[in-house]
């Protein structure tokens, strides 16, 4: 091919590299429209009940404050110039520690006890008044389209697969991003999983990908979902959406606030740091648990993901006896070490004498116990594993 092109003249040359620019580019074009991954549109009903949304403007979902995604262009191209220039612990150097996960906690004989699993980054089995949730599930590898491509999950982190999971009462997603929503995990839960409660515009994604519409549960911020005695609500968060090149911002983010007769718990997705914090734990609160993002956060984006700081703020906030940080120790998501994010909330935690409950992935944490925490993750004072 290359000897062919040696005996072109300029226009035969010229039409051939436009040509191939064209080519190239209506490929892509062809796999961001017609891949699965990417997901679907809303549109019918689903579109029409949207449009009513009071947090839906001029085809666009709102934050519930003004929100600037980036400090300005030139921030973006130095944010850029910074992630792939590559910073020192970005990821860990050997396989994280994790706690030997029993698979017997996805069917146990007794489930009148309320218990949290840890999986890594958002995803954390809920165990509540013999019921079981999975937060943001994700065990595809990748926080990404491609199974080639894209963040990695660290070694070790994946502690289970989704083969594992025999049924789930219900899986709760809190927006549409690939490190919360994966299309493969979906593919293969979506049989052994009740119901699906998600963010408006979600569903779409879902029904795509075959999950039958009777499965799916939308609701927009401040909506309820009943579920076998549970209350499930959707709360604001500061944050956005989209999966790909041209839907920002056409799907809802929200975090969720999970009630039963026993017990509180808040599950906050992503968000930057807001005064909704405060409005939803003088609604619902106090918490028994609230699992707040730790991570990914960075100088350049500062209102759509919090600092660790921040982090502990909101716990606060929401009035919650115990903070879990989550949106960490999974994948490499943005400037920071990867053990950042917890060293620094740990240290203003004992400042503040929040009590702070880090478990080892795998580990299941029973919420009417002592919380006993330890430092597991290396560089920590009192670095130590579980037997």
């Amino acid at each position: 091919m290359f000897l062919c092109l040696i005996f072109l003249n300029t226009s035969q040359l010229k039409i051939y590299l436009y040509a191939a620019v064209i080519i190239f580019f209506a490929g892509i074009a062809a796999f961001l429209i017609f891949s699965p991954q990417f997901g679907a549109k809303s549109d019918g009903d689903r579109l029409r009940r949207i449009e009513l949304s009071d947090n839906y403007h001029k085809g666009r979902f709102r934050n519930p404050v003004k929100t600037d995604m980036m400090t300005g262009a030139l921030e973006s191209v130095k944010s850029m110039i910074d992630y792939f220039k590559g910073a020192e612990n970005r990821e860990p150097r050997e396989p994280i520690h994790t706690a030997p996960i029993d698979l017997s906690i996805f069917s146990p004989s007794d489930r009148s006890r309320a218990a949290i699993t840890w999986l890594a980054h958002s995803t954390v089995l809920i165990e509540i008044e013999g019921c079981m949730f999975l937060t943001d599930p994700i065990f595809g590898g990748r926080a990404s389209p491609l199974s080639f491509m894209g963040p990695k999950a660290f070694a070790g982190s994946e502690v289970v697969s989704a083969q594992d999971i025999p049924r789930l009462d219900g899986i709760l997603i809190s927006h549409d991003h690939f490190d919360h929503l994966d299309y493969r995990t979906i593919i293969e839960l979506k049989d052994r999983t009740e119901t699906f409660f998600v963010p408006l515009g979600v569903g779409a994604h879902l029904e795509r990908w075959g999950v039958p519409p009777e499965k799916i549960v939308e609701r927009d911020w401040w909506e309820i979902a009943q579920y076998q005695g549970i209350e499930l609500t959707a709360v604001p968060t500061r944050h956005f959406s989209g999966r790909g090149l041209m839907d920002r911002f056409k799907t809802q983010w929200c975090g969720w606030v999970i009630r039963s007769e026993n017990n509180r718990i808040f599950f906050g997705g992503d968000s930057g740091y807001f005064d909704g914090f405060k409005k939803i734990g003088e609604k619902f609160g106090p918490f028994d648990l609230a699992m707040l993002e730790c991570g990914a956060y960075s100088k350049y984006w500062p209102t759509i993901h919090m600092m660790p700081e921040e982090t502990l703020r909101a716990s606060m906030d929401l009035q919650s006896k115990i903070l879990m940080p989550i949106h960490w120790a999974k994948f490499n998501l943005s400037l920071h070490s990867w053990t950042e994010p917890i060293e620094r909330l740990n240290a203003d935690a004992l400042r503040s004498g929040v009590d702070l409950l880090t478990p080892m992935v795998g580990e299941r944490v029973f919420l009417d116990q002592d919380i006993s925490t330890i430092n597991w993750w290396p560089g920590s004072n009192n670095f130590f594993v579980r037997p």
